[in-house]
């Protein structure tokens, strides 16, 4: 067993981290995980490993617990699933996948639920015996995974929701919720399904939970987008209706998983993905960094998505970026003004650019690191932020941006892509980095707070305690911090940066 201090965000030794089964035992979260080595579907095979944490800070890595099978069995990759206890037997149940078990009418490669059990939480026995398939009638045979079981609210036995799709219906929008029920964990009966909104093509990893009397459905899509969603019940069986804002997250965040600790705080456990190639253009892939949220609810019962506290305090050693400057000619560590007349003093800066945009350039900053700012901006300003990483001029940079008049937080990065030699060809007409956008409420006559979280090629970035937006930054390992405005003006106080003890 292995202790990690050192990054923010957990990634396994010689791996990535797939889904994440976050399980609540004994004061700490079990954070079981499917763990990705690039090997392929049809490589060696994919496993459950384990990391265990009580502060999203330090991570003990425990490695494999519930090996895949053998080239001839079900489970050569072992899937997403979900962890319960009864009567101090601690039940697994998850996918099995394995190319070389096909559906005879339709050559699909069949998913499997399977079943595993353990008293200590490391050591599984497979019950090979409780394999269940989809039932060839109501459900595509390809698409029967991610099992999560839970014992029946206001009822006797157990539920399992799993991520299916019906056998018939637009391609595109057959997927569901599917239903199995069972009173011994063991024989399983598939019932009407438990949501059906024939409105994506999966609902990957679906997760229940009751939070301030009301009920959430969790779960994944790549249909519109691939994005984490939810939706609200006033009962655990619906009627499910969407917010307005229905996600937790943006594009890079995924098959995201909740649980809470004893205290009813509540969790979730997503992905950042990797790119292809480590470059920002790169495509995105499966698995990558964990990282994790708290969620909350408000009085209407939308959902909150915030930093852990635990982590916030682990990144406490705060030192001011800008130091009060008489001029433009100051060193990189002090505030300097690029563009626009800003005023910089101490953690303070504001500036009014009229039909412009003004830049300042701040510290140095570290590969791993929080950044803070409270920002105030007049009615009818366009844009302003932070740059991160940014070059000397702050031209060139990652830019988290909030957009006022389109109700948005946006990540955005220069230079984007090019497309030819010709100082034409690049990719202007894009406005940020695609599917990188988040909505928000952005009031001119309140102060807004943004915190955000580097490590390394991660990021993630809070608006206002309640809206999340995570990122890659491949290509720019180093640079400044920065600020910036466009048409309009804005104040920004206590912009500091903080790093590890």
């Amino acid at each position: 067993m292995t202790s990690q201090t050192a990054p923010i965000f957990f990634r396994p030794p010689g791996g990535w981290v797939g889904d994440v089964i976050p399980y609540f035992w004994d004061g700490q979260f079990w954070l079981y995980y499917l763990h990705e080595t690039r090997g392929g579907v049809s490589g060696a095979g994919t496993s459950w490993h384990l990391a265990r944490t009580s502060d999203f800070v330090h991570y003990d890595y425990v490695g494999e617990v519930l090996p895949h099978g053998l080239p001839h069995e079900q489970d050569l990759h072992a899937y997403t699933g979900s962890v319960l206890e009864v009567d101090g037997t601690h039940h697994l149940f998850y996918t099995g996948s394995n190319p070389a078990f096909r559906d005879e009418e339709t050559g699909q490669v069949l998913q499997a639920v399977m079943h595993a059990v353990s008293t200590d939480l490391l050591n599984w026995t497979k019950l090979p015996d409780d394999t269940f398939y989809a039932p060839r009638d109501l459900y595509d045979p390809a698409d029967w995974r991610d099992p999560f079981v839970y014992r029946t609210p206001d009822g006797e036995g157990f539920t399992m929701l799993l991520a299916a799709r019906a056998r018939s219906g637009p391609s595109r929008r057959r997927g569901c919720v599917a239903r199995a029920v069972s009173s011994d964990l063991s024989e399983w009966k598939v019932v009407a399904p438990f949501s059906a909104p024939a409105r994506f093509l999966t609902h990957e990893c679906p997760d229940l939970f009751e939070m301030n009397g009301r009920w959430y459905l969790v779960y994944s899509e790549f249909s519109e987008r691939f994005t984490v969603r939810y939706r609200v019940s006033e009962g655990p069986d619906g009627p499910w209706r969407a917010p307005a804002d229905d996600s937790l997250d943006g594009r890079a965040y995924y098959a995201a998983k909740t649980a809470a600790d004893t205290e009813g705080r509540r969790y979730a456990f997503g992905w950042i993905p990797t790119r292809l190639g480590l470059r920002d253009d790169g495509a995105w892939e499966w698995a990558g960094d964990l990282a994790v949220h708290e969620v909350t609810a408000r009085e209407d019962g939308t959902l909150i998505v915030s930093l852990p506290e635990t982590v916030r305090r682990h990144l406490t050693d705060g030192t001011p970026p800008a130091e009060e400057v008489p001029s433009a000619e100051q060193t990189p560590q002090a505030g300097v003004a690029i563009t626009g007349d800003w005023r910089l003093t101490g953690t303070s800066a504001a500036v009014t650019t009229g039909d412009g945009l003004a830049t300042a350039r701040l510290a140095e900053l570290p590969a791993r690191c929080r950044v803070t700012a409270t920002v105030r901006f007049a009615p009818g300003t366009r844009e302003c932020g932070l740059i991160l990483r940014g070059t000397e001029d702050c031209d060139e940079g990652y830019f988290v941006r909030l957009e006022p008049h389109l109700g948005r937080l946006v990540y955005d990065r220069w230079p984007r892509t090019a497309t030819g030699p010709a100082q034409w060809q690049i990719s202007g007409d894009v406005p940020h980095a695609v599917e990188l956008e988040r909505p928000a409420v952005l009031d001119p006559s309140v102060p807004h707070h943004l915190e955000v979280i580097i490590d390394d090629s991660a990021g993630i970035a809070y608006l206002d305690g309640t809206v999340a937006m995570s990122f890659r930054m491949y290509d720019r390992r180093t640079g400044c911090l920065g600020l910036f405005v466009g048409d309009g003006s804005a104040e920004f106080s206590e912009v500091r940066v903080f790093t590890a003890p």
